[in-house]
C-alpha cells in the first residue's frame, strides 16, 4: 500500500482545492477575506444546518462555530466527519490521508514512510455508495442515480420568476424545471453526462430561508435528500456534449440559470453552455469537459466586482489566472470579462443582461 507524508500532502493543497472539496461534499462554499465559508457539513448532511464552518487560509484549519465537540480540525478530520455522516464510512486518520491523496492525484512518498503511512486495506472504498467507479489520476466517477419518480410530483408549465430574467418556457420544459409548492422553491434536476438523474436542487422563494441558508440547496422529500457532490458533475453536459465536439468550444458558467438563459437565446438544439455550480472548476469537472474534445473552454463566471481594480476585481482576476495556470497547458482558456465595466451590473452573470450583451462579451472575450 502507498505511504504519504501527511504534511507534504497538506502543503500541496491550494485554496482552490479546499474550495473544490467543500463543493464536492455539498458545503456550497463561498470565498471570504480569511479563506472560505461553508455549510456545517462537518456535523450535518448537505442542505441542513447553518453556514458556520470556516476555513482559514493562514492556518489551513477548519473551525466550526456551532455543533462540533472539537471545533478546530484539519482536512483529514473533515474527510472523516463527512464520510461518516454522508456515507456511513468510518475512516482512520491514515485512510483519510490516502483518500485526500487519491482525490488530489498526489504521488506516494517513496522515501519517508513514517508520516501518515498506513497499511489498511483499500476495501474501505468498495462500499462507497455514492461513488461507484474510481480510477487513478483525474478520477472518472459515476454517481449513484436517483429514482426519477420524484420529478412527477412537481408543478410544470406555470409562470416562474425566472421568466423575467429571459428564460423562456421552452428552456424550462427542456430542462425539467418545475415548482415545489411544499417548499416554495423552483426545482432544478441535475443529470450526469449520460442523462442519469443524480441530484435535485431547489431555488427557494422564501427570503428568510435564502438569507440564512442560501438561495440554492438540495431538496429533501420524504426523508430523502437529493444531494450530490457538485464538483463531481457538470450541469448541462448531457445536453451540450453533442455540440461541443462540433463547435470545438464549451462555455462554463457558475449557475444553472445561465445555462437556461443561453438555451433561451440560442435554442435548446444549440447548447454549448454548462455550469460548474460554483466559482471554481474542479479537476474532475475539467476532465469531464476535456472528454468532449473542446479546443477552447470559455469561462463565464459572474461579475462580482463593483469597480475596476477594487479588491473583488483583483480576487476574481487572480482566480482566472489560477485556472489558466492549472488548466492552460492542456487546452486554450478564454474568459468572458466586462473589461470596461460597462456591460454588466455587479453580481451579474454574462447572460443576465440579455443576448446582445452576452454576444458582445463573447466577441471580446480575453484569451490568455
Amino acid at each position: 500500500m502507498p505511504f504519504y507524508d501527511k504534511d507534504k500532502l497538506k502543503a500541496a493543497l491550494t485554496v482552490d482545492d479546499y474550495f473544490a472539496l467543500l463543493e464536492q461534499f455539498g458545503g456550497e462554499p463561498e470565498r471570504a477575506s480569511f479563506g472560505i465559508i461553508s455549510a456545517t457539513i462537518c456535523h450535518n448532511p448537505p442542505g441542513v444546518g447553518s453556514r458556520k464552518l470556516y476555513w482559514y487560509s493562514n492556518s489551513g484549519l477548519f473551525h466550526c462555530y456551532t455543533g462540533c465537540e472539537n471545533p478546530s480540525f484539519d482536512i483529514y478530520e473533515l474527510v472523516q466527519k463527512v464520510l461518516d455522516i454522508q456515507e456511513g464510512q468510518t475512516l482512520s486518520v491514515g485512510q483519510a490521508i490516502q483518500w485526500v491523496a487519491q482525490w488530489k492525484g498526489y504521488a506516494p512518498d517513496a522515501t519517508d514512510q513514517s508520516l501518515g503511512g498506513f497499511s489498511e486495506d483499500w476495501t474501505i472504498f468498495q462500499n462507497y455508495d455514492r461513488i461507484k467507479e474510481v480510477s487513478r489520476g483525474l478520477n472518472h466517477i459515476r454517481l449513484e442515480a436517483y429514482n426519477t419518480d420524484i420529478l412527477y410530483r412537481f408543478n410544470y408549465g406555470m409562470k416562474l420568476p425566472w421568466e423575467k430574467d429571459g428564460i423562456n418556457q421552452e428552456a424550462l420544459a427542456f430542462a425539467d424545471i418545475g415548482y415545489f409548492p411544499g417548499q416554495d422553491c423552483i426545482t432544478i434536476p441535475h443529470f450526469d453526462a449520460d442523462g442519469r438523474f443524480i441530484g435535485l436542487r431547489g431555488r427557494t422563494m422564501i427570503k428568510e430561508i435564502a438569507d440564512i441558508y442560501g438561495k440554492y440547496r438540495p431538496i429533501k422529500v420524504n426523508g430523502i435528500l437529493y444531494t450530490h457532490p457538485l464538483g463531481l458533475n457538470v450541469y448541462g453536459l448531457n445536453w451540450a456534449k453533442e455540440n461541443i465536439p462540433l463547435l470545438k468550444k464549451v462555455i462554463v458558467f457558475e449557475g444553472e440559470k445561465s445555462v437556461l438563459q443561453y438555451m433561451s437565446y440560442f435554442g435548446t438544439d444549440n447548447v454549448i453552455a454548462v455550469a460548474c455550480c460554483g466559482s471554481s472548476i474542479s479537476e474532475h469537472q475539467f476532465q469531464l469537459l476535456m472528454d468532449q474534445n473542446p479546443q477552447e473552454i470559455i469561462v463565464g463566471f459572474d461579475k462580482d466586482f463593483e469597480t475596476l481594480g477594487d479588491k473583488v476585481f483583483e480576487k476574481q482576476m487572480k482566480n482566472c489566472l489560477g485556472l489558466q495556470k492549472k488548466y492552460g497547458p492542456y487546452t486554450q482558456l478564454s474568459f468572458l470579462w466586462d473589461k470596461h465595466n460597462s456591460i454588466l451590473p455587479q453580481k451579474a452573470s454574462p447572460t443576465d443582461a440579455g443576448k446582445d450583451a452576452f454576444l458582445e462579451l463573447f466577441k471580446n472575450r480575453i484569451i490568455l
